[in-house]
């Protein structure tokens, strides 16, 4: 297939690949193509990555990526990608812990039924007498 009409059309776009892997072919694409136009870089680059990443890159807090930076727009797409992957990992790790626990708790026996002790009579309580205030007329 030519490069110039992989570039054209859909099949460089990311899909299942990781950023790293999607850089990998994205950059020799376009060296094999001959594009070196750092704005059609970007915006070839920015088309072809899914569309959770360009989203996240758009929104990014600290301000707009320059339409000129590949470099800056590789290195946010990595970034984004690598935390995606660590969640994912924190996440499957998460779900196998708490999958482990549960069965690790189902299969232990029901605890033993607390055992009751004999009832034991009440003390006797002896009463006060009331408090009385004392009145204006009396001590």
């Amino acid at each position: 297939m030519d490069v110039i009409n992989a570039l054209e059309g859909t099949s460089y776009h990311q899909g299942n690949q990781t950023v790293d892997d999607y850089l990998d072919s994205f950059q020799a694409l376009v060296s094999n193509a001959g594009y070196m136009d750092p704005r059609t870089l970007v915006v070839k680059f920015q088309q072809g990555l899914r569309l959770g990443i360009q989203n996240q890159i758009a929104t990014m807090p600290y301000g707009r990526l320059a339409d000129t930076d590949p470099d800056a727009w590789y290195k946010a797409a990595w970034r984004i990608d690598q935390e995606r992957l660590a969640n994912e990992a924190f996440q499957s790790v998460s779900r196998s812990t708490l999958s482990t626990t549960l069965k690790t708790v189902s299969a232990q026996p029901p605890p033993l039924s607390v055992a009751r002790l004999p009832l034991v009579p009440p003390l006797p309580v002896t009463p006060k007498p009331p408090l009385t205030t004392p009145s204006m007329g009396s001590p």
